[in-house]
């Protein structure tokens, strides 16, 4: 895979804020917890 690291980085993000968040929000409140998060990350 060519953007590997990247890859595994995005996807842990998105994992966290799954396991923080749960079900049931809109999906806004999850693409700014997602920038939150990548923030927080350097991703």
């Amino acid at each position: 895979m060519i953007y590997e690291d990247e890859s595994y980085a995005i996807n842990g993000a998105m994992i966290e804020v799954s396991k923080q968040l749960g079900s049931g929000f809109l999906e806004k409140v999850y693409q700014e917890a997602l920038m939150i998060e990548f923030q927080c990350k350097n991703v």
